[in-house]
């Protein structure tokens, strides 16, 4: 087969894929070439997802695909989310997984493949060091995961927030944030590499830098960014921490064209007494009052937020104050999930005594009443000029997003004719859709840049 091969699988968030792209790189400087089939590869990876039920299932399931499908002198890791915390799982329904890798050493997958082609000894090997670390800087590998004209810059990794229902903080630690420099010379590099978006990612980005002793470390992260890469044409924050959004950010945002009028800040709820049992910010007053300053500060903000549906003891009149909220906020785009009871977390006690179908009902009331919302916003674009990532091309159509679409979550611009991919272009907004805006090359007159 030549130089030794290696096939990997991502699955789960954007911070997984930054993670992903980062053991790739290692693996290529140590002589191995990624190949697009299982069957041709001599190293089989999986970087799980391990955040709720579903993900779960799907990371077993792929686990589970591979081992069946393993040939003599292949070998399958297990790496990421879901084998930090559900080792004793992964080997119990994958008996065909030969190495487990945790979130917290990816950064350690070469040694991990190396010992396990030269092993003798029976039984899957564990390495899964309990350390927390965001593993960038000791081996020189980038965090940041590219794709197209835009990247994933991971600021930081871990969490030290108490949200009742989320595993993050058993799967990946507390919070640990990269250096400054580091950061902003991945930057200056993505910048000379032609990148136009850079996406600030993080399990809170709003936390960044309070582990290094800074204040409003986010913020100054923004100002150095903007000034030090001043190529990068759009800045992108997602996953902002309610409460920590503070006047400064909205400041140093409004300040800089380059950082978007764009911000996903997910709420989880609106019902305080839900908030409460959630352990998040229940203060809803702020939460008004900061939505109210980001809008006078910024024009044409783009909020994205996440909720969960059917948290034991959401009530229906809690479920309608939810309702009401939304209706009065009016966000841009909402993902939207129902609860999934996770064992250990600190939520466990509570049950999950919502019946299935309860849940997925809420789910569908207001996904309808958001899908109405998005409706509205979209047409409010008609007639109107927004600039477009272009990311692809096909049969006459060009596909691309604005500065209100985060990749993979939220919209597209759908465009008439053949528009240059990897450019930001100007487009005329001539319909809507629920999710989607379309329309067509804006003529530049002369003189304009």
């Amino acid at each position: 087969m030549g130089k030794s091969s290696f096939y990997l699988v991502s699955l789960g968030c954007a911070k997984n894929t930054v993670d992903s792209e980062s053991m790739a790189g290692l693996l290529q400087r140590a002589g191995y070439r990624p190949v697009e089939r299982a069957e041709r590869a001599d190293v089989l990876i999986v970087n799980t997802c391990g955040f709720i039920g579903p993900a779960r299932q799907e990371s077993l399931s792929v686990l589970a695909d591979l081992a069946g499908r393993k040939k003599p002198g292949q070998v399958l890791i297990a790496a990421g989310c879901l084998t930090q915390r559900y080792r004793e799982a992964v080997v119990r329904e994958v008996p065909g997984v030969d190495g487990l890798m945790g979130t917290r050493r990816w950064m350690d997958v070469v040694e991990v493949v190396q010992e396990l082609r030269s092993r003798k000894q029976p039984g899957p090997l564990y390495h899964l060091p309990e350390a927390a670390t965001v593993g960038a800087d000791e081996r020189g590998m980038p965090r940041v995961a590219v794709q197209g004209a835009s990247a994933y810059l991971k600021i930081a990794d871990g969490c030290r927030r108490p949200c009742a229902f989320c595993a993050i903080p058993l799967i990946k630690g507390t919070a640990v944030s990269r250096p400054v420099e580091s950061i902003l010379g991945e930057a200056r590099l993505l910048q000379e590499n032609g990148v136009r978006e850079i996406i600030l990612i993080a399990q809170d980005t709003t936390d960044y830098g309070h582990d290094l002793g800074m204040k409003d470390g986010l913020a100054a992260l923004l100002e150095r960014l903007a000034a030090e890469a001043p190529g990068i044409d759009w800045i992108r924050v997602l996953y902002a921490f309610p409460g920590y959004v503070t006047d400064h950010l909205i400041e140093v945002m409004a300040a800089h064209p380059q950082i978007l009028p764009y911000l996903d800040m997910p709420l989880q709820h609106a019902d305080p007494m839900v908030l409460r049992a959630m352990r998040r910010p229940a203060n809803m007053d702020w939460v008004h009052s900061t939505l109210a300053k980001m809008r006078a500060a910024l024009p044409g903000l783009a909020l994205r937020t996440t909720l969960i549906v059917g948290y034991p003891g959401e009530t229906e009149e809690a479920f309608q104050r939810l309702l009401d909220f939304v209706t009065e906020i009016r966000f841009d785009r909402i993902g939207a999930f129902e609860f999934s009871f996770e064992p250990g977390t600190s939520s466990e006690p509570l049950g999950d005594p919502i019946p299935p179908e309860v849940k997925h009902e809420r789910l569908e009331r207001l996904m309808a009443l958001q899908q109405g919302i998005s409706l509205e916003k979209n047409q409010a674009y008609i007639g109107r000029q927004l600039d477009v990532l272009i990311e692809g091309y096909n049969q006459g159509i060009s596909v691309g997003r604005s500065y209100r679409d985060a990749p993979e979550i939220d919209g597209l611009v759908i465009v008439e004719g053949r528009a240059p991919v990897g450019e930001i272009v100007p487009v005329m907004i001539g319909g809507a859709l629920a999710h989607d805006l379309t329309g067509q090359l804006a003529r530049i007159e002369k003189g304009e840049s």
